[in-house]
């Protein structure tokens, strides 16, 4: 899974020139925090997004209705713009678990995509989330089990042969460390077509697993 699958392609964008006030009603008109600035040929020269466009209360504490209209239509979108240098990407074949460390190692809400320093998409901690949504399957109803297994070699196997010698598929699956319990993974999957008692009675039946959880998601 590549960041370039789940991207939103072609992103609105708006040049340096463009006004703080104009900027700020496309995002509102089309629900977004983010917006690639460029130049000719969709060259990214910036990063605008609703943090840049906040006035301090400070600021503006000393100045009158006409005062702060004024000061708004004067301001132009490579006043507060995150410049082109500063602006972290990605490119279309970054893996979407790289882009999902990037965003939460560097506290940010989006990553332009770029081809050959060109804006070709933007990906953002939103779209990433939607993802995570797929991938384990919410989009399905069905039953979600998580069981808990050694970290050792064949687990994820044993669970799979149980599924499978009834007939049923997983739907979905992912793994995390149990948390405060070292040597041991959770693995969470999706199933929908059993009923609850029947992937109960399998699953509960696999040596040296547990079955922590069970319980319907999905639309």
């Amino acid at each position: 899974m590549f960041v370039g699958d789940y991207m939103t392609r072609h992103p609105l964008t708006v040049t340096p020139d463009t006004s703080i006030v104009e900027v700020q009603g496309i995002m509102a008109e089309n629900n977004i925090r983010h917006v690639p600035v460029v130049e000719k040929g969709k060259r990214l020269v910036g990063l605008v997004t609703r943090q840049n466009l906040r006035i301090s209360p400070i600021e503006l504490s000393s100045l009158n209705v006409w005062e702060i209209t004024r000061l708004l239509s004067g301001l132009k979108v490579k006043d507060v713009m995150v410049r082109g240098k500063d602006v972290i990407t990605a490119t279309p074949d970054t893996p979407i678990e790289e882009a999902a460390r990037i965003l939460v190692t560097h506290r940010i809400g989006c990553l332009p995509v770029l081809e050959e320093g060109i804006v070709v998409g933007i990906i953002t901690e939103s779209d990433l989330l939607t993802q995570l949504t797929n991938l384990l399957g919410l989009q399905v109803p069905g039953w979600r089990a998580t069981i808990r297994v050694p970290d050792r070699a064949g687990e994820f196997a044993k669970i799979t042969a149980a599924v499978a010698s009834r007939g049923w598929g997983i739907d979905a699956a992912g793994s995390l460390p149990t948390p405060r319990k070292p040597g041991y993974w959770d693995v969470v999957i999706k199933i929908s077509a059993a009923t609850r008692d029947e992937l109960v009675a399998v699953l509960q039946q696999i040596e040296g697993q547990e079955l922590i959880d069970i319980r319907a998601t999905g639309p």
